[in-house]
């Protein structure tokens, strides 16, 4: 018998209405339309409003998209993994509080913070439940209300981020599709260059904590950067070689959306052709744990029956990876 494999069945994702551009938020920050786009390529950026809206919110329109494709019934549900670094609350985890939005009342729920690796780390996790024969149906959810903790007087990192969620569906298979190989990597020394200063245990929130402004993103964008480009490039290479994949075998990459160089020094290192790139960062910024779902949401219709698919993606801590894909079905 064929090995069981984790293929994506169906994906979903939502991204907020209210759309923040380059001119409005210079209207904010001392920063111009020029300057944003020479240096990460980002035009515009989704923002979620409304009193009492948290990363939950979106993540349960983007699971929505799923259930009415698909059919699928909440009950059906056995796992439900939440990548974000943007919980509705330290606790409970919001993929419990995504599940009672829901009504999915017969699964195990947790989130899972990898920074922006997190949506890969998410996907292998729950492949590994399924390909041991302990899950039928399983939601992996990249979801980050980003907005909530961007200094928008630092515009260093406030030209960065935007507000997104995106999800996919992942059930067994015999067939030699699905999520076939990953490779995550982590490494701690990372932590004092991406991370927010306050709010944790270490050091918890307090006035002093708050006039300091140490509950936004803190960012040295020079450190995170030339980590960035070498690392996802060298671990989306070597998935390539390990399992000699030429780049014109490659239907697709799917980089986090970060930065536009970075995403151009990736493909370039992987020697593809840069329409096999997916790039929507210009319209959603960097959404985190949801920008590699999202992407994979608006390619849709594009992808084949096995594809080969390389995911990518490098974050917070420092953390880093790639994932090979055989895309599991064709456009509908």
């Amino acid at each position: 018998m064929r090995k069981m494999n984790a293929v994506i069945t169906a994906v979903g994702g939502y991204a907020p209405d209210y759309i923040l551009d380059n001119h409005e938020l210079s209207q904010i920050v001392d920063t111009t339309d020029e300057w944003i786009m020479t240096r990460v390529g980002i035009r515009e950026r989704h923002i979620l409003k409304g009193e009492g809206k948290g990363t939950s919110d979106m993540a349960v329109e983007a699971v929505k998209q799923i259930f009415d494709k698909t059919g699928t019934h909440p009950d059906e549900i056995d796992l439900v993994i939440c990548a974000t670094v943007t919980p509705d609350h330290v606790f409970p985890a919001t993929a419990n509080i995504v599940s009672d939005k829901l009504n999915i009342r017969n699964a195990h729920s947790f989130d899972l913070n990898a920074g922006c690796s997190g949506f890969l780390y998410a996907l292998d996790t729950a492949s590994k439940f399924i390909e041991a024969g302990a899950k039928k149906k399983v939601l992996v959810i990249g979801a980050d209300k980003m907005s909530s903790i961007v200094d928008y007087t630092d515009r260093t990192t406030c030209v960065l981020f935007g507000d997104a969620a995106a999800a996919v569906l992942l059930e067994p298979t015999h067939e030699p599709v699905g999520v076939i190989d990953s490779i995550l990597r982590s490494d701690g020394f990372g932590r004092v260059y991406l991370n927010m200063k306050a709010g944790g245990s270490v050091k918890p929130a307090s006035h002093e904590t708050i006039d300091n402004r140490e509950h936004y993103i803190f960012q040295d964008g020079k450190h995170v950067f030339k980590h960035a480009v070498s690392r996802m490039a060298d671990v989306s290479v070597e998935m390539m070689n390990k399992h000699n994949i030429a780049p014109e075998e490659l239907a697709w990459l799917v980089p986090h959306q970060a930065n536009m160089r970075i995403i151009d020094a990736t493909a370039e290192r992987m020697g593809i052709d840069k329409n096999k790139v997916m790039v929507n960062i210009q319209r959603y910024g960097n959404t985190t744990a949801a920008t590699i779902p999202m992407c994979l949401v608006e390619w849709e219709k594009q992808l084949k029956k096995g594809d080969n698919i390389i995911l990518a993606a490098f974050g917070a801590g420092f953390t880093w990876g790639s994932l090979l894909l055989k895309w599991g079905y064709d456009p509908q």
